[in-house]
């Protein structure tokens, strides 16, 4: 599975599709003479296939399907027994695998792949599939680390495959209200940023549970749900969800919601990489004055600041925090006391905070953005509460598909809202507030025999060249270790 830097040739049905070309117009039948109104020749169609089936890989490669107008081939999932069996029953005729890896060698007239699986198979995923040509959707985050995602992004200008990640909130037409009232001045100089969620909803901040290999249903290909993680027995409760708690597997909260709340003031304000990242974590205690040390898993709670250069929507330097576990910012005094701050219950949100005013909002994912302006001078607009979307979560998959069928740098592709050029570096912010998080469990004995938390600092990070420039330690987990047979 190692990144190879040859060149795949496309199938001459798939050039055909991604160029537009047609050998002789003497031999087109009109479409309505064909199939009647809306129809969709075969030859104009884009062969698709799931890597991930159940879970959000169903309305994934639904919403991507557009209805029927484009073919689902072949679905890929470690087990068909869960909710990836109503996608067998949508697309009764798609080829079964449970080894994306088959799956992509054997079909050889794939087009266009959905990615939908706990995090730590993206990476993976992506690559065996950009490696032979195929335009890839990837849900969020792309990948599992820094590393991946960085990989990710140049492989798919590399190959020239079209690509989105599922963060569909970027394709919000709310936004452009957000991104006029930054773009406006109205706010003045933005300086500070903050994010929250009151993820993480799956369990958190404990010991993992043991392993039972007895316990492993019949239908679950375990070796296949690792992937690139370390072998091991399996163990009960982590798929289909719970795996977020875990690094092995998943991201935490940040990698669950980050990428559709980071998402906003990253696109609105031009954020690149960060300049550095800091962080500190909640801590369970089962015993008077020791607090439990799981550096395997994710914190129950954690508060990080990132900080940013002056871009030209800033007009000023930007620091950045988010918080997850349920802390949330203080109200602003602008903002009236008994009104949400961001999202229902003030849950999820964002704020931007500039010299005369602010900018409220949602998270961004399928939720209502509900972007609200408050002014220093008491005067206020607000967005509607309530999203009328013409089409499932704004078109992100649909849109996707109408770019592999235009192809690599059309108008389609460049008008994508989180192709890899942009989605990428996002991602890696993201991330960069996890790589922050694990350097904050290092640990070494000192002179005492005591344990010394030593990369409890600020990191500071080159984002160019994916390195924390102070703690070599914590460089560690801008990648990670692959299991044989998974590495990229």
């Amino acid at each position: 599975m190692k990144f190879k830097k040859n060149q795949f040739k496309n199938s001459s049905r798939r050039s055909f599709i991604k160029k537009g070309i047609i050998a002789s117009s003497f031999f087109i039948i009109p479409r309505n003479v064909l199939g009647g109104k809306g129809y969709t020749a075969p030859s104009d169609q884009l062969n698709l296939a799931a890597i991930g089936s159940g879970g959000k890989g169903h309305s994934d490669i639904i919403n991507a399907s557009v209805n029927g107008r484009e073919k689902v081939s072949a679905l890929c999932d470690v087990d068909f027994s869960g909710s990836a069996s109503k996608t067998i029953t949508k697309f009764p005729k798609a080829k079964l695998y449970s080894d994306f890896r088959k799956m992509l060698d054997k079909e050889k007239n794939l087009d266009a792949i959905t990615i939908s699986t706990p995090d730590h198979i993206h990476g993976p995923a992506g690559v065996y599939a950009m490696e032979r040509g195929k335009h890839v959707y990837i849900q969020k985050p792309i990948t599992h680390n820094i590393r991946e995602a960085r990989l990710l992004t140049e492989m798919a200008r590399e190959k020239k495959v079209v690509t989105q990640m599922g963060n569909q909130g970027g394709s919000n037409p709310l936004l452009e209200m957000v991104q006029k009232w930054v773009d406006s001045g109205i706010i003045g100089k933005i300086s500070k940023v903050n994010v929250w969620t009151n993820r993480p909803v799956w369990p958190q901040g404990i010991k993992i549970p043991n392993s039972n290999a007895s316990l492993k249903p019949n239908a679950l290909n375990w070796d296949l749900w690792l992937g690139p993680a370390k072998e091991k027995p399996f163990t009960p409760n982590m798929h289909p969800f719970n795996w977020r708690g875990w690094w092995e597997y998943g991201t935490g909260a940040l990698g669950d919601v980050g990428c559709h709340l980071i998402d906003i003031p990253f696109r609105t304000l031009n954020l690149h990489y960060p300049k550095d990242a800091e962080c500190s974590v909640g801590s369970v205690y089962t015993k008077m004055w020791t607090p439990e040390y799981i550096p395997e898993g994710c914190p129950p709670s954690s508060l990080i600041t990132l900080h940013f250069k002056e871009t030209s929507k800033s007009k000023s330097p930007i620091e950045l925090t988010w918080s997850d576990g349920g802390i949330r910012p203080p109200r602003p005094e602008i903002i009236p006391a008994n009104s949400d701050i961001g999202g229902p219950n003030s849950q999820n949100g964002v704020l931007m905070i500039g010299e005369k005013g602010i900018i409220s909002t949602n998270i961004n994912d399928s939720s209502p953005l509900t972007p609200k302006l408050y002014l220093n001078d008491g005067s206020y607009e607000f967005g509607p509460e309530i999203e009328n979307n013409p089409e499932p979560e704004y078109g992100h998959q649909r849109k996707w598909v109408d770019a592999c069928k235009a192809g690599f740098n059309s108008k389609e592709h460049l008008s994508l809202t989180s192709s890899f050029d942009y989605a990428g570096p996002m991602t890696e912010t993201v991330l960069m507030g996890n790589l922050a998080i694990r350097s904050y469990m290092l640990r070494k004995l000192n002179k005492k025999n005591r344990y010394e938390f030593f990369a409890r600092k600020k990191l500071l990070w080159d984002g160019s060249n994916m390195k924390i420039t102070n703690i070599e330690e914590a460089n560690q987990f801008v990648t990670r270790q692959y299991r044989e047979g998974w590495e990229i």
